[in-house]
């Protein structure tokens, strides 16, 4: 008997730790993210450039609204501006991240407060009533834990009202999204981008792959309107590596420039640096200016020989072609998604710059390769992360633990307030740190496994990263909690000296221990929330950012370039930051019926989330590319999975309560039912619109339709969907204006000045020093570095070129006149369906199943060509030689252009001094280009 009174004593005192370790933790998150609030206020004044960079760094005309620098001026701002304000100025991509936010907390505030004036009372009279008090605490009795009888079905009634809930704000949204999505097609933004009238064709069979290949699969389909222009794609070998080298050496110069011409004066002794040796040791110490200066001369030269001839390459399996108009390219991209002409794939073409260039050539081969061995990393991780997970749960339980290991019980004995501070704090403590990489990781294995845009990429690390934490930290922890209860059971009982036979008996028991389990792990989850809530007020102090640029700034050379990348706004990782959110969603509503105070406190994170986020999209990050809310389907599609797990757990609370032979578990299936119905509906009502301009007729005839000419003459499409190493601009070395006048001294033979464009600064002129071999060296003052329009578009500098100049633009009344005209010009030969007719197809299509994951290819060419002719070198060989400078060596090679004996691998490495060098006179234009 004492032993039983000993055990009922323990299980009351562990009760007892359970509510104060969640009231630890809430007391604890709440006075650090108070703190960190303050620390925000009094810091967000002095350091605009962290805080505020989009102040500086926006949108033309798009700054965002001025910000007060009192304690709390940045409240006003946030709480009077609209949402059509917010699409304007920061984006659709981030208007639609904060609408979902914003369905979030009213969402959650409904469900919480139907659960908190519903369940909660029922749940606290039944414990009162029914239940001993040595089995219950606070906590337990408003869950659903000792909840028996018929009062289980007003928690089923609970679920059909979330699930009412649910749908109707998904539904409500779904239409303002449309409406949104819609306008944004017909925008200027849009309308003037000439990737919003292009379609890319992949997977092209060999035999068609060149620009007379493309023409013909568009030739080979009825189409209501032609292409104004074509292009495949070639392979670029090793060029990107090659322009990377050299982007690398400038940075390197640029170092060694800043560090030599400090505060405006020479240094002592001109730098050096070291050839060959090991630890600093050996090896041959050349001048370092010197030397980076004839490294930059002779890749900039190999670049510009290796895009000259990068016709005669092997073609790839992707290509493009534009449309007249952006109507026509959605209407043709609409007829053929469910076609695949000559065995390709017609899609609209994305953004240039969301295109993952390395990862579009993938064969098939390839890309099952790399599916292959990216699933299978993926499974290893999945099993890796049981360990942390087994070790959360166990900090989770470490009450339960005091009965069984002897230092527990000491350390509650002797400190209670301690081990209550760590069964509270540290479990999810842990869970963050063992989490940080997670995301990291799983979008390096999704680019790894094909995906061919950012966007794209979005999308499936939402999806695998969502399921892998719903399925690792809520299924798979919770089988850890009810395998760490059942053994801790049967040891109780063997404690106790019961037989085998007992024991098996005993094991009726366990549907009470799993439901109990998963219902208790509700402690846990109460911990969880109020440290999400402290990190979401942590991104909001951007404690880290402020400390690395503050110790970059006082520790590494501060080149204009450095200043630039450490100050510019970083790019929002909606993937990340949408799957954190899609998780705690997904938790409150699995708890909403059983544990109502845990959707209080997702509640809570929601509101608090969607303050922080509004001002950091308002003033500090940036869309990376903007895709018009893309990512909001592929959202909704996890949220409404969410709502199907809350069911499948009430399902499975029943049936255990009840036993699955009474069949009560069948009045929980109802909803689950009603969510599929719901998601046909959303597809058919809503899809179609949100993936396709759907023109007007007054649309389609007041189209802007630009000419065949216009778009074939400067070769607009090669330029803007050609490789981007076909055709960036490389970089310029940059120093400090007040250092320019210094390199008169720095440079032997004679100096020149010109006036260039620098690329990474939005395309501006500004005065450059011209320096022997041809080198030309940008001098940039501070108050160039603070704004840059062409980098921080959120088209990224795709409007269409024809938006000056409307003089090659053709306005003509009837849209099949000008298909003929088209079609007259060489852009097809097929006949050519009427406009009405092509356009009645069109809308007869039904939505096309989405996409979410798509896989691509990773380049391995050779840098440079592995031939040898009289009088060439083997650039193959002089890459290989680079390996000291980070250039991999390349096993074999395809036949490429040569480069001259003049750059050989001697003087490419070692005899920089000889190289030719280019000394024009004052004020002459220099440039190898």
């Amino acid at each position: 008997m004492s032993e039983i009174a000993q055990l009922v004593d323990e299980d009351a005192s562990q009760r007892a730790l359970a509510p104060a370790a969640v009231g630890t933790q809430v007391a604890l998150m709440s006075v650090v993210s108070l703190a960190t609030i303050i620390a925000f206020n009094i810091l967000r004044p002095r350091n605009k450039i962290i805080y505020e960079p989009k102040v500086k760094y926006h949108v033309g005309d798009k700054k965002p609204p001025r910000i007060s620098d009192s304690l709390f001026g940045w409240l006003p701002p946030l709480l009077h501006t609209k949402e059509p304000e917010l699409v304007d100025k920061i984006g659709l991509d981030a208007a639609i991240y904060l609408r979902f936010l914003r369905m979030f907390r009213w969402m959650f505030t409904c469900i919480a407060f139907i659960a908190c004036t519903v369940l909660l009372p029922a749940d606290i009279v039944y414990n009162l009533r029914y239940v001993n008090k040595g089995q219950r605490d606070i906590l337990s009795m408003m869950t659903i834990r000792n909840v028996q009888g018929t009062l289980l079905f007003v928690h089923v009634v609970v679920t059909y009202a979330i699930t009412a809930i649910v749908m109707g704000f998904v539904w409500v949204n779904w239409r303002h999204v449309v409406r949104l999505r819609g306008e944004w097609f017909r925008s200027p933004e849009y309308m003037q981008s000439f990737y919003a009238r292009t379609l890319m064709v992949s997977k092209v069979p060999r035999k068609f792959q060149s620009d007379e290949g493309i023409r013909a699969i568009f030739q080979s389909v009825q189409v209501p309107y032609p292409t104004t222009s074509v292009h495949i794609g070639r392979r670029v070998g090793q060029l990107p590596e090659l322009i990377e080298y050299h982007n690398r050496t400038v940075r390197e110069l640029e170092h060694v420039l800043v560090r030599y011409l400090k505060d405006g004066r020479i240094g002592k002794k001109r730098p050096e640096k070291r050839l060959g040796g090991f630890m600093c040791c050996g090896g041959q110490k050349v001048d370092a200016i010197d030397y980076y200066t004839a490294k930059l001369q002779r890749c900039e030269q190999a670049v510009e020989q290796y895009r000259s001839q990068i016709d005669l390459r092997r073609p790839e399996m992707y290509g493009f072609a534009s449309m007249a108009a952006v109507p026509y390219a959605h209407i043709v991209a609409n007829l053929l998604r469910d076609k695949n002409p000559k065995g390709s794939n017609i899609t609209l073409a994305p953004n240039p710059k969301d295109i993952l260039w390395t990862n579009l050539s993938l064969t098939k081969a390839e890309m099952a390769r790399n599916r292959t061995l990216g699933w299978m990393f993926l499974i290893l991780v999945c099993f890796l992360n049981t360990i942390p997970l087994f070790i959360i749960s166990i900090l989770a339980n470490l009450a339960s633990l005091t009965t069984y290991v002897t230092f527990l019980q000491d350390w509650s004995s002797a400190s209670p307030g301690t081990f209550t501070f760590v069964s509270g704090v540290l479990p999810p403590a842990v869970s963050a740190l063992f989490g940080y990489a997670l995301p990291i990781i799983m979008r390096w294995l999704t680019k790894y496994m094909g995906a061919n845009t950012h966007s794209s990429l979005d999308r499936a690390v939402i999806a695998r990263y969502f399921a892998f934490l719903v399925i690792s930290q809520l299924i798979i922890f919770t089988l850890i909690g009810v395998i760490f209860n059942s053994v801790t059971e049967i040891v109780q009982q063997v404690g106790k000296h019961e037989s085998f036979k007992e024991i098996i008996q005993d094991l009726h028991t366990l549907p009470s221990t799993i439901n109990q389990t998963y219902i208790d792990q509700s402690s846990y989850w109460l911990t969880y929330f109020p440290l999400r809530g402290f990190l979401v007020v942590f991104d909001l102090a951007q404690v880290l950012n402020l400390v690395v640029v503050f110790i970059k700034k006082r520790l590494f050379g501060r080149t204009p370039r450095d200043i630039r990348e450490w100050t510019q706004p970083p790019d929002f990782q909606y993937s990340i930051y949408y799957s954190n959110l899609l998780f705690m969603g997904t938790v409150g509503l699995f708890f909403a019926p059983l544990a109502p105070l845990v959707a209080v406190a997702a509640m809570v994170v929601f509101w608090l989330s969607s303050l922080v986020y509004k001002y950091q999209l308002m003033f500090v990050y940036v869309s990376r590319v903007e895709t018009g809310g893309r990512l909001w389907n592929v959202v909704i599609n996890r949220l409404l999975a969410s709502i199907i797990l809350m069911q499948l757990i009430m399902v499975l609370t029943i049936g255990l309560q009840y036993t699955f032979k009474s069949l009560y578990w069948l009045s929980t299936i109802p909803p689950i039912i009603f969510v599929f119905v719901f998601k046909i509906y959303l597809n058919r009502k809503f899809l179609h619109a949100f993936r396709y301009y759907i023109p007007t007729e007054e649309e389609l005839r007041e189209a802007s339709v630009h000419s065949q000419r216009a778009d074939t003459v400067g070769n607009k499409l090669e330029k803007r969907f050609g490789h981007p190493a076909l055709n960036a601009e490389l970089f310029t070395p940059m120093v400090h204006a007040n250092m320019t006048h210094l390199l008169q001294e720095v440079f032997q033979g004679k100096i020149g000045s010109t006036k260039t464009h620098l690329d990474d600064l939005g395309g501006s002129r500004v005065d450059a020093t011209v320096v022997a071999g041809g080198v030309k060296i940008a001098g940039i003052d501070e108050r160039d570095l603070a704004y840059d329009p062409a980098l921080y578009q959120r088209d990224r500098g795709e409007l269409d070129w024809d938006q000056r100049s409307m003089s090659s633009t053709t306005l003509l009344g009837d849209n099949a006149s000008k298909a003929n005209l088209f079609a007259a010009a060489g852009g097809r030969d097929s006949p050519d369906p009427s406009k009405r007719t092509g356009y009645d197809r069109y809308l007869a299509k039904g939505p096309q199943a989405e996409i979410e994951m798509t896989r691509m290819d990773y380049d391995q060419q050779p840098l440079l060509n592995a031939a040898q002719a009289p009088g060439y070198f083997d650039p193959n060989q002089s890459m290989a030689s680079f390996a000291q400078y980070g250039i991999p060596a390349m096993d074999e090679a395809p036949p490429v252009p040569m480069i001259p004996a003049a750059y050989s691998q001697q003087s490419l490495n070692e005899g920089y001094r000889e190289a030719p060098v280019h000394r024009p006179g004052p004020g002459r234009e220099a440039s190898w280009r």
